[in-house]
């Protein structure tokens, strides 16, 4: 018997999604980048909106995620991602407009454009992956670094007095009146991760809907720049992240 003989559609636990590519991917092992790719690749091509639908990309690990996910993109400047898909829903409504930022991009630099863009209930999907530190530029202190946290800039840990508390960015941006949903989420196990596609769906269907802005937090590891083996990564979230940064909807709407 060849192999090719148990190929069959009812053997199959994991397919590569349709849209996405044979690229090999630059992600660090254990990176969740790479899961949450798949994930949107599969509701884009379950909603059967692949032709409508605009990623906004700005700066960061996953810059390069048009790359991997056969749809349109653009990309933006550092932090300016809601901004630019503000302007491209409202030039062309009918298309489906998503963003993909980390924490830094989003709760940095990017905070008035991810605020502003929120507050007005822009028609857009907002898909942001917090991993506590900045990944892509050598591991630095990010606005969600834990307290106690090391980074390449706080190589002591994160102090409150000095370098304030970890930023809660999703809960500010439940308070505000344009969004729908508000969802924190992890891919680490087979379970989160069939609960977080869920999420995401209903984020797009949401904008779809002209419900208002939706936001999914990834809470997500880097084990490179928390210098972990990737199970450990694991683990750590689960200890550490998951505390200040706890799992579930903080408004669905």
């Amino acid at each position: 018997m060849n192999v090719t003989d148990i190929i069959k559609p009812e053997n199959i636990v994991y397919q590569k999604p349709r849209l996405m590519n044979d690229n090999h991917m630059h992600y660090c092992p254990g990176c969740s980048h790479g899961v949450v790719h798949k994930l949107i690749a599969e509701v884009i091509d379950e909603l059967g909106i692949e032709e409508k639908t605009i990623g906004v990309a700005p700066v960061g690990c996953a810059v390069f995620a048009y790359n991997y996910l056969d749809i349109d993109w653009q990309e933006a400047a550092h932090g300016r991602a809601p901004a630019v898909a503000t302007g491209i829903k409202r030039l062309n409504p009918d298309k489906v407009v998503f963003t993909y930022q980390g924490d830094g991009d989003l709760a940095a630099i990017g905070t008035a454009e991810t605020i502003h863009a929120c507050n007005r209930g822009e028609n857009i999907v907002i898909i942001f992956i917090n991993n506590a530190i900045y990944g892509m530029t050598g591991g630095q202190m990010a606005p969600t670094t834990l307290i106690n946290m090391k980074t390449s800039t706080c190589p002591f840990g994160r102090n409150e007095q000095l370098n304030g508390y970890p930023l809660k960015i999703s809960d500010l941006l439940a308070q505000l009146e344009g969004t729908c949903l508000v969802t924190r989420q992890s891919v680490h196990t087979a379970p989160a991760i069939k609960k977080a596609k869920k999420k995401l769906r209903l984020a797009f269907e949401n904008s779809m809907a002209g419900k208002g802005t939706s936001i999914v937090e990834f809470v997500s590891t880097c084990a490179s720049g928390w210098k972990m083996t990737p199970e450990a990564s694991n683990k750590w979230m689960e200890q550490n992240m998951f505390p200040m940064y706890p799992i579930g909807d903080l408004k669905n709407v």
